[in-house]
């Protein structure tokens, strides 16, 4: 009979412990390899590259998004040749971006927008986003500056506006052929140049012109297109009431077809000072038959040339004048005009003209070298007045008082 070794008594606790613990199981010769343990290094750092990366651009699109600190619209100039540092800087200086010049700049990395920003004035808009202010410099969205050109200027005096613009940049060349611009209100991104300016206004009237002159009435006077602006000149420079153009229109081209003269006052005017536009005081009764190629009391038709640069309704009234058949016009004493068919009505307008003007100038202005009688002032005077000329072979158009300021 085989003897058991004697049990030695032992806690419980130490009864459920091993004896002995077992090794730990070897690691496998592939697990210790170099290729394994760098691999699994590689992963690591991808996983937590992987991650970063996703936290940055939620972040990064979090700020590109984000409203950016501009309280109102503001205009900022982004100068010629500014480099991204450059433009990070004037949006900081200016508010339009945060403190952080660098998000702007990490923005337009992230956007692939660095060779695409560009120079100009700018307005954004209150709150603008990274997005929007890099997006709006990227579209070249650039302020457009309207600028307002009336009708009945001289292309001299037009030039001279221009000129005067300082939204405007160069120097032009040369004043333009009068007539060819047409007055109007442009829109222009500061910085345009001058001569820009002008070619921009040529075309404009070169194709309203073509326009218009197809629609032209079939009995219009004007045998080319440079005869309609010609009259359509003189029709701005007699009348500012929009009503009223085709009536003055229609005057004029009743004259031309029964061989009148046209008799305007204001192409008197151009033959005296040719583009400056204004004379400064009533015409004298010397200068009304002074011999000029632009005078139509002394010449037959229409004159050589425009007068001024005629809007689009004056060439519309030129091309389409009223269905009338009046041959006189004078001012009616409240701003407009009374036509009239024959000389004895026209007589009668004029002398309740008179009247009125008598009644309200008690006290009478010291003619400036005798004028005649009957005066009309220079289309460009501010209620100027004059007598009636003396009597001549053929009807007159009447003369008129103006009631609107230079042009």
């Amino acid at each position: 009979m085989t003897e058991r070794p004697p049990i030695s008594p032992r806690s419980p606790r130490a009864a459920l412990e091993p004896e002995q613990v077992p090794p730990p199981p070897k690691r496998s010769a592939r697990a210790r390899s170099p290729l394994v343990v760098a691999g699994n290094a590689i992963i690591t750092v991808l996983l937590i590259g992987m991650l970063g990366i996703g936290g940055v651009l939620v972040y990064g699109k979090q700020k590109i998004e984000a409203p950016g600190p501009l309280q109102e619209e503001k205009i900022v100039n982004i100068p010629a040749r500014a480099g991204m540092n450059d433009i990070a800087d004037i949006l900081q200086r200016e508010g339009v971006i945060d403190d952080s010049r660098w998000a702007f700049i990490g923005s337009v990395f992230a956007l692939k927008a660095r060779a695409d920003l560009k120079p100009g004035e700018y307005a954004f808009q209150k709150h603008a986003s990274l997005r929007e202010v890099i997006g709006t410099i990227v579209d070249g969205k650039v302020v457009q500056h309207p600028v307002t050109i009336p009708e009945g200027l001289t292309s001299e005096q037009i030039a001279a506006r221009i000129s005067e613009n300082e939204i405007f940049s160069g120097t032009l060349r040369e004043i333009p052929r009068e007539g060819t611009l047409l007055p109007e209100t442009y829109k222009f991104p500061r910085g345009t140049s001058r001569d820009q300016v002008i070619q921009r206004m040529q075309q404009t009237q070169k194709r309203v012109l073509a326009e218009i002159w197809e629609r032209r009435a079939s009995d219009v006077p004007a045998k080319t297109p440079e005869q309609l602006v010609t009259l359509a000149s003189i029709i701005e420079k007699e009348t500012g009431k929009a009503d009223e153009r085709s009536r003055v229109a229609a005057v004029f081209a009743n004259r031309l077809k029964q061989k009148m003269k046209l008799q305007s006052d204001p192409t008197i005017i151009y033959g005296l000072v040719g583009g400056k536009g204004t004379l400064g005081r009533p015409i004298k009764r010397s200068e009304i038959m002074h011999a000029s190629p632009y005078n139509t009391y002394v010449i037959d038709g229409l004159p050589p040339g425009p007068i001024a640069n005629p809007g689009r309704a004056s060439l519309e009234a030129a091309a389409n004048p009223a269905r009338t058949r009046d041959l006189f016009f004078v001012a009616d004493g409240s701003g407009g005009h009374s036509f009239t068919e024959t000389y004895e009505q026209h007589q009668k307008n004029v002398a309740r003209l008179r009247a009125m003007e008598k009644q309200i100038q008690n006290d009478a202005v010291e003619p400036i070298d005798d004028p005649p009688p009957a005066a009309a002032p220079a289309a460009t005077e501010a209620g100027a007045t004059r007598d009636e000329p003396s009597s001549k072979p053929s009807p007159k158009p009447a003369p008129r008082t103006r009631t609107r300021p230079d042009r």
